[in-house]
Protein backbone atom coordinates (compact mmCIF):
# COMPACT_ATOMS: atom_id res chain seq x y z
CA UNK A 1 0.00 0.00 0.00
CA UNK A 2 1.43 3.43 -0.99
CA UNK A 3 2.15 5.36 1.97
CA UNK A 4 3.23 8.76 0.85
CA UNK A 5 1.39 11.47 -1.84
CA UNK A 6 4.56 10.39 -4.02
CA UNK A 7 3.75 6.68 -4.05
CA UNK A 8 0.11 7.22 -4.90
CA UNK A 9 0.57 9.03 -7.31
CA UNK A 10 3.09 6.61 -8.82
CA UNK A 11 0.43 3.77 -8.00
CA UNK A 12 -2.06 5.82 -10.34
CA UNK A 13 0.02 6.54 -13.00
CA UNK A 14 1.53 2.92 -12.91
CA UNK A 15 -2.38 1.56 -12.77
CA UNK A 16 -2.67 4.61 -16.08
CA UNK A 17 0.13 2.89 -17.76
CA UNK A 18 -0.85 -1.02 -16.99
CA UNK A 19 -4.08 -0.17 -19.11
CA UNK A 20 -2.28 1.48 -21.79
CA UNK A 21 0.09 -1.11 -22.35
CA UNK A 22 -2.90 -3.88 -22.51
CA UNK A 23 -5.12 -2.06 -25.01
CA UNK A 24 -1.90 -1.76 -27.38
CA UNK A 25 -0.57 -5.17 -26.85
CA UNK A 26 -4.18 -6.59 -27.49
CA UNK A 27 -4.22 -4.53 -30.47
CA UNK A 28 -0.91 -6.13 -31.49
CA UNK A 29 -2.23 -9.00 -31.28
CA UNK A 30 -5.12 -8.85 -32.87
CA UNK A 31 -3.24 -7.43 -36.49
CA UNK A 32 -1.08 -10.62 -36.06
CA UNK A 33 -4.21 -12.38 -35.72
CA UNK A 34 -5.41 -11.43 -38.54
CA UNK A 35 -1.99 -11.74 -40.14
CA UNK A 36 -2.29 -15.61 -39.25
CA UNK A 37 -5.87 -16.17 -40.39
CA UNK A 38 -4.76 -14.77 -43.79
CA UNK A 39 -1.88 -17.15 -44.07
CA UNK A 40 -4.40 -20.00 -42.62
CA UNK A 41 -6.78 -18.90 -45.64
CA UNK A 42 -3.98 -19.71 -48.32
CA UNK A 43 -4.82 -16.07 -50.15
CA UNK A 44 -1.08 -14.35 -50.34
CA UNK A 45 -2.74 -11.04 -51.62
CA UNK A 46 -4.75 -11.02 -48.46
CA UNK A 47 -2.05 -12.15 -46.17
CA UNK A 48 0.29 -9.54 -47.73
CA UNK A 49 -1.88 -6.70 -47.10
CA UNK A 50 -2.80 -7.79 -43.51
CA UNK A 51 0.91 -7.92 -42.72
CA UNK A 52 1.35 -4.53 -44.42
CA UNK A 53 -1.00 -3.38 -41.88
CA UNK A 54 0.55 -4.86 -38.73
CA UNK A 55 3.97 -3.64 -39.58
CA UNK A 56 3.51 -0.09 -38.27
CA UNK A 57 1.35 -1.09 -35.32
CA UNK A 58 4.42 -3.57 -33.76
CA UNK A 59 6.80 -0.66 -34.43
CA UNK A 60 4.59 1.39 -32.47
CA UNK A 61 4.60 -1.30 -30.04
CA UNK A 62 8.37 -0.78 -29.99
CA UNK A 63 8.48 3.06 -29.51
CA UNK A 64 6.15 3.25 -26.97
CA UNK A 65 8.27 0.55 -25.00
CA UNK A 66 5.45 -2.08 -24.80
CA UNK A 67 7.71 -4.88 -27.14
CA UNK A 68 11.36 -5.30 -27.35
CA UNK A 69 13.02 -4.61 -31.34
CA UNK A 70 14.07 -7.65 -31.44
CA UNK A 71 11.08 -9.93 -30.69
CA UNK A 72 8.99 -7.50 -33.20
CA UNK A 73 11.96 -8.22 -35.96
CA UNK A 74 11.54 -11.81 -34.81
CA UNK A 75 7.70 -11.72 -35.44
CA UNK A 76 7.98 -9.80 -38.89
CA UNK A 77 10.75 -12.07 -40.09
CA UNK A 78 9.05 -15.02 -39.57
CA UNK A 79 5.55 -13.69 -40.56
CA UNK A 80 6.80 -12.17 -44.03
CA UNK A 81 8.77 -15.13 -44.46
CA UNK A 82 5.38 -17.27 -44.38
CA UNK A 83 3.57 -15.09 -46.31
CA UNK A 84 6.09 -15.03 -49.15
CA UNK A 85 5.57 -19.08 -48.62
CA UNK A 86 2.28 -18.08 -50.25
CA UNK A 87 3.06 -16.73 -53.24
CA UNK A 88 4.91 -20.18 -54.65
Amino acid sequence: MANSPQSEKRARQADRRYAINKARRSRIRTFIRKVEEAIAGGDHAVAETALRDAQPELMRGVTKGVLHKNTVARKMSRLSARVKALKV
